[in-house]
């Protein structure tokens, strides 16, 4: 790959931005352990590792070559040992194994990379992790010894997820699995509009354990299309299920069978997702402190801690994490800047002034990594006019800043994942077909 360029645009601009994604980058070098590329879920000390962080460093380390936040061989180095890591770890049924059937824990430990808080087998965070290794593979393109081991490791890892058991004999994919007696399957699939469309792409493209197609006609028989703000669209309640996928996955101007019929498609439905969140923040139904034109993202977060608090006369219900939504809720007035800012590729005319506003805010200020992960206006801490503020980063949070600042700018992710063999696949299979 050649250097990217800044997109053109205004110098201010790309300066505020350069240096937010420089920071928030930060977050993969200083909050994981090089000799297993394991990535903490959060910037709190003794944090587990996070299946899906690391499968979002995979996919910041290219960004971060591009931008000489880190050298080629510096990423070559994190990302093998990242792959080698996941490549040799134990799979199996035993109750301390890193993974199973080519899927892996949602949590791991920092040091062994064994299973801990007797957590979940995870199918969507291992679809991240295969996500952040296909890409590698597109990226380390060269012909040395390193960069070949990183393609045939990340193609062995993707080839080795078995798709087929993940569906526990029916159509939709099962969210997740535990071992032992008594356990098992969980009771939850991946039906309706969220997150896991980046897994059945996956699922769709594997030549060695496909999904059928059928499994992706399952996910989407629970399509909820609704009106707001005079909006219509697939809805879906916390914002981040609008973004993950399209992350990796470029979507603009093709379509699914599903979109085809409403003559749409996922890019301009994210678009109306980005809208009604602005215009649920100026609307304000709940009066909650902060909100604005300006000042909004409401999505999956960390928040003040479940309570309730008389509020200038009024009860206020606060949630610690929780997958908050618009316009249906729950809301309690907890803003993420981070869901705001992933947005930047569908609605730069909106989110670009937001993101000057958190700045203005100073929501970068005594933290390491970029914005804080959330703060609530409503909830009133004294000496500070944010109100209760996240005292963690969180990775999954600090990845899709990262690489959707680099969408914005060049398309860098799109065009790597674009080239990956397996999601072409995936999307034809999906139905996916040009935008006439």
């Amino acid at each position: 790959m050649t250097k990217s360029r800044i997109r053109s645009g205004n110098t201010r601009e790309d300066a505020m931005l350069h240096q937010l994604q420089r920071e928030t980058f930060d977050y993969f070098l200083k909050e994981s352990n090089p000799a297993n590329g394991l990535v903490k879920d959060k910037s709190k000390r003794g944090a587990p590792g996070s299946v899906a962080a690391v499968g979002l460093a995979l996919s910041a380390y290219p960004v971060g070559v591009e931008r000489s936040f880190i050298s080629r061989a510096q990423a070559v180095e994190r990302t093998l040992a990242t792959l080698q890591f996941f490549w040799n770890s134990t799979q199996g049924m035993g109750m301390e194994a890193t993974g199973y059937q080519g899927f892996y824990y949602h949590f791991l430990s920092m040091r062994t990379g064994r299973r801990v808080w007797k957590c979940e087998l995870s199918t969507i965070d291992t679809a991240l992790l295969l996500a952040g290794a296909l890409l590698a593979a597109s990226y380390y393109d060269r012909n040395t010894s390193q960069e070949r081991e990183i393609r045939d490791l990340a193609d062995g890892l993707y080839l080795r997820a078995n798709w087929q058991w993940a569906q526990a004999g029916a159509a939709a994919v099962n969210h997740g699995w535990k071992p032992g007696r008594g356990h098992g399957f969980l009771k939850s699939r991946w039906e309706g509009y969220n997150e896991a469309l980046l897994l059945y792409i996956l699922g769709l493209g594997s030549p060695t354990h496909p999904l059928p197609e059928e499994s992706y006609k399952a996910w989407a028989s629970g399509f909820q299309w609704e009106d707001h703000f005079g909006y219509k669209y697939l809805y879906a309640g916390p914002f981040f299920i609008h973004q993950l996928p399209q992350v990796w996955l470029a979507l603009r101007g093709i379509q699914d069978d599903h979109m085809r019929e409403k003559n749409t498609d996922y890019f301009e439905n994210s678009r109306i997702a980005t809208i009604v969140q602005q215009q649920y923040a100026i609307e304000n139904p709940q009066k909650f402190a902060g909100y604005s034109e300006l000042c909004w993202g409401i999505t999956a977060s960390n928040g003040p801690g479940k309570g309730t608090r008389r509020i200038d006369g009024t009860r206020r219900n606060f949630l610690g994490y929780a997958a908050r939504g618009v316009p249906h809720g729950p809301d309690d007035g907890t803003i993420a800047p981070w869901a705001a800012v992933t947005s930047l590729p569908f609605a730069p005319e909106i989110v670009l002034p937001t993101v000057r506003h958190f700045d203005h805010l100073r929501l970068r200020e005594n933290m390491p990594y970029g914005f804080k992960a959330s703060f609530n206006p409503t909830c009133c801490i004294k000496g500070n006019a944010n109100g209760w503020e996240s005292p963690w980063h969180y990775g999954i949070n600090q990845g899709p800043v990262v690489l959707m600042i680099e969408n914005y700018r060049t398309g860098l992710i799109w065009k790597l994942m674009q080239r990956c063999p397996y999601i072409v696949e995936g999307l034809r299979r999906a139905g996916f077909r040009s935008r006439i």
